[in-house]
């Protein structure tokens, strides 16, 4: 026993003598994510990982750009009119001039976000809408124990739809 030993220190050998560090789960194993990379943010990038982090706050403006544009037009489905969609777009345009104003910095020359062309997008944006609106037409109609008849837009109160339904429309 060393004279100078800490209570933690005593503690862990007292720990150790007794075995409650025998068969623990990994021993013997090496640690995970040690002497994989020589990156020194490798921690950083973990707990981004693990904690499922979503980054995008923390990227330079142009590259916060760029990862938006690359999600058009699917980003854009859950908005519904034409409209909207054109309002987003050039909205976007517009961030994309504003950022080509900030100044170049460092020896290099500045990366540039790329305009979109709003026309070719809400072309893009119509015909995802209209397979999406046909796929979730498709399964409303296999879910639907109504008949065919009756789902087509018949008139009619729901009684009546249901009559019709027994009667075998």
């Amino acid at each position: 026993m060393d004279p100078y030993e800490s209570v933690v220190e005593r503690q862990i050998r007292e720990a150790q003598e007794r075995g409650e560090f025998d068969n623990l789960p990994g021993a013997g194993k090496p640690l995970k994510g040690l002497g994989e990379s020589d990156d020194p943010d490798w921690w950083v990038r973990q707990l981004v990982q693990r904690e499922g982090l979503d980054m995008t706050g923390a990227m330079p403006p142009v590259m916060a750009l760029r990862k938006e544009a690359a999600g058009f037009p699917e980003s854009l489905l859950d908005l519904r009119t034409e409209e909207s969609v054109r309002a987003v777009l050039e909205d976007f345009n517009h961030r994309v001039k504003l950022d080509r104003l900030r100044p170049a910095v460092g020896p290099f020359p500045p990366m540039l976000a790329r305009t979109v062309d709003v026309d070719d997008l809400v072309a893009q944006w119509k015909v995802l809408r209209a397979e999406q609106a046909e796929a979730a037409q498709q399964a409303e109609a296999a879910r639907s124990p109504v008949s065919p008849v009756v789902a087509a837009g018949e008139s009619g109160s729901w009684w009546q739809r249901l009559l019709g339904m027994l009667r075998g429309r």
